[in-house]
């Protein structure tokens, strides 16, 4: 099978491209220099001249609280014309089958957790990111709407859970939780320092899943595609507190300091965690631990900046 895999370049994207399973089908994989998501007229050039049987839709603008409170506009415009374009391209020119990776973040801030699928669009959303989670919303509506006007697209939304893992961004000015961790921490190391500062109060409760098991889980999915619902939620089945990621990230990298709550930072949403059941019923599991994970995280961070006086 012929498949266009988006965000080839990213963390999520290049895992894809990365897993044992892409050896079976011909991978189209253009960086963001060879093709431009944001023209329409690329987009539409591109997949005519290429005529995939299946595109995966990793790419995106993304990043923790920090880069989103700073940049809502591009968070919300750039991802939401990417997925508009890709989408209207594929449907016009016939491409029967469409994975879009989404995001956690598209569920209200006070829905009951373990989060269901059907819950999106049923309250109001987490302040932090609400551009990202908007975007990531309306891209999910429209492969909806395709397939609900012509059954013959298959034109599906996975929504995984936090992610992270190597190929991942690790300065905090644009970094999600874990990657951030590991930078500040690594830092305090190089400098002697014995304090580390976690964001509010600690207790608001995170699921985050390393990025090979996203991977394997799309693969799961290309396979599987015909028998997924609609939308379906892809993670680990455990949260975790903030305080204790913190301290398993500073236990893995042997780290000795003290942990401070700084109540000046915004935290995001109370409690995040996705109900896989549906992927599971249908066979997926994840492969890897938090420990696992975060070790393997950390091995290639020092691969890339071991050289770097931070």
């Amino acid at each position: 099978m012929k498949i266009f895999i988006t965000g080839s370049k990213g963390m999520v994207g290049r895992s894809i491209c990365e897993h044992h399973d892409s050896i079976h089908h011909e991978i189209i994989k253009p960086s963001s220099k060879d093709l431009n998501l944001l023209d329409v007229a690329a987009v539409e050039d591109f997949i005519q001249v290429e005529k995939p049987d299946l595109i995966i839709h990793a790419a995106g603008v993304v990043g923790g609280i920090q880069a989103n409170l700073n940049q809502p506009k591009k968070f919300f415009y750039d991802n939401l014309q990417m997925g508009i374009n890709l989408i209207n391209c594929s449907k016009n020119l016939g491409i029967k089958k469409f994975l879009n990776i989404a995001s956690s973040c598209m569920y209200p801030r006070n829905a009951e957790n373990p989060l269901k699928e059907e819950e999106i669009l049923k309250g109001e959303l987490e302040p932090t990111n609400e551009g990202y989670a908007l975007a990531k919303i309306c891209i999910e509506r429209l492969c909806r709407y395709i397939n609900s006007e012509d059954k013959s697209f298959i034109y599906k939304t996975l929504i995984p859970c936090n992610i992270y893992g190597k190929y991942d961004k690790f300065s905090p000015k644009v970094a999600h939780m874990v990657p951030a961790v590991i930078y500040r921490i690594h830092e305090a190391k190089i400098n002697n320092l014995n304090e580390i500062k976690i964001w509010g109060d600690g207790k608001a409760r995170r699921e985050f899943m390393y990025n090979e098991d996203l991977a394997d889980a799309v693969w799961f999915s290309v396979k599987k595609i015909n028998d997924l619902p609609q939308t379906i939620n892809i993670g680990m089945g455990k949260d975790y507190s903030i305080s204790e990621y913190y301290k398993e990230i500073g236990s893995v990298m042997k780290f000795n300091g003290n942990y401070i709550y700084d109540l000046t930072k915004p935290i995001g949403m109370k409690k995040k965690l996705v109900d896989s059941s549906k992927i599971n019923e249908l066979g997926w599991q994840p492969n890897f631990n938090l420990k696992e994970g975060i070790k393997l995280t950390y091995e290639y961070f020092l691969s890339v900046y071991k050289d770097l006086n931070l």
